[in-house]
């Protein structure tokens, strides 16, 4: 069977911090409050996303893997990560802020997890005006003090805030202290893994369980990269109907494009499947003479196989992600 650009449907995740606009906004159907986060493309164990459209519905993302290797992910892909889905992408709603947080590389992820670490970024799909993130330390630390701040409940003054506005692109090193502010909307990619040290949650109580979330500040001493940062955002100026890279890494490459009316777009040249993310606006794309539509909140995976998608738009913009 030859393969097509592929829908999966996504799984929905109660977070405490939660909010409605994944439903209202982005349209998503589940049932529940404080859905805080769509998994569009999961191969997380116990959290595989399945095919939603054409021949292949039905199928999880590991199946594909098994089923198709490299004609699905790319000869390079495998090559670097083997049959494993190397990323995880997301949606994020957030009514209350999360807790202060840090992931772990690969090197301490596998010998504490056997797991891979965590690199990520956001993309910002809407932010309310006084929205803020924490991302790294506001100046040098040293471990003694952020320790000292820990047991004194004080880290909080020892970290950096950032306003954020739609559009906005923060990469989000393994290491790199933060969390997402009350009021965001983004998109998320990451590298699957799950694996998070959690370091200050507010004193909250989740409602759920009636008990604190556990905190996990001293694993993360030895994983924190305590040093300051100049600049937090990404840079990037967009261009119409051009892939504009944003983020480029061993993990994952992103580009931002921005659509008006056709533009051709060919993937021939990448050994590596490519995911499109919606974050504003609506499309179509044609592939192998088949009509997709395609709006915000939406993603798709194009597999390494599939070479060029014709863009029929009035207005959107698309997150593009390979390995």
């Amino acid at each position: 069977m030859n393969l097509y650009p592929l829908f999966f449907t996504p799984l929905f995740k109660y977070r405490l911090w939660g909010g409605t606009k994944l439903r209202t906004v982005l349209h998503k159907e589940f049932d529940g409050d404080h859905i805080g986060e769509s998994w569009e493309v999961s191969g997380v164990a116990g959290s595989e996303t399945i095919v939603s459209n054409g021949p292949l519905a039905g199928k999880t993302l590991n199946e594909l893997i098994a089923s198709y290797g490299a004609d699905f992910l790319g000869k390079t892909v495998i090559d670097k990560f083997g049959s494993h889905f190397p990323l995880l992408i997301k949606f994020l709603d957030t009514e209350k802020p999360l807790s202060v947080q840090v992931h772990p590389g690969d090197a301490i992820a596998k010998a504490r997890h056997d797991s891979y670490g965590k690199n990520e970024m956001w993309y910002i799909m809407d932010a309310e005006p006084d929205a803020d993130i924490i991302v790294g330390f506001e100046n040098d630390t040293k471990p003694e003090d952020y320790t000292k701040a820990v047991s004194e409940g004080s880290i909080i003054d020892l970290l950096h805030k950032e306003n954020v506005s739609k559009g906005d692109i923060i990469h989000i090193p393994a290491g790199r202290i933060h969390a997402i502010g009350a009021g965001i909307m983004l998109a998320e990619i990451q590298q699957t893994s799950d694996v998070t040290y959690r370091v200050y949650d507010y004193d909250r109580v989740d409602v759920k369980t009636g008990k604190k979330r556990d905190l996990h500040t001293e694993q993360a001493t030895d994983v924190l990269d305590y040093n300051g940062c100049e600049y937090y955002k990404t840079p990037y100026k967009a261009e119409l109907n051009t892939s504009v890279p944003v983020i480029e890494d061993h993990y994952f490459t992103t580009a931002v494009l921005d659509l008006e009316g056709k533009s051709l777009r060919d993937y021939s040249h990448q050994d590596s499947f490519t995911i499109l993310m919606c974050v504003a606006g609506s499309t179509s794309f044609i592939y192998d003479n088949k009509t997709y539509d395609f709006k915000q909140g939406q993603t798709v995976v194009l597999p390494a196989k599939v070479d060029t998608v014709q863009f029929i738009s009035d207005r959107a913009t698309i997150l593009e992600v390979t390995v």
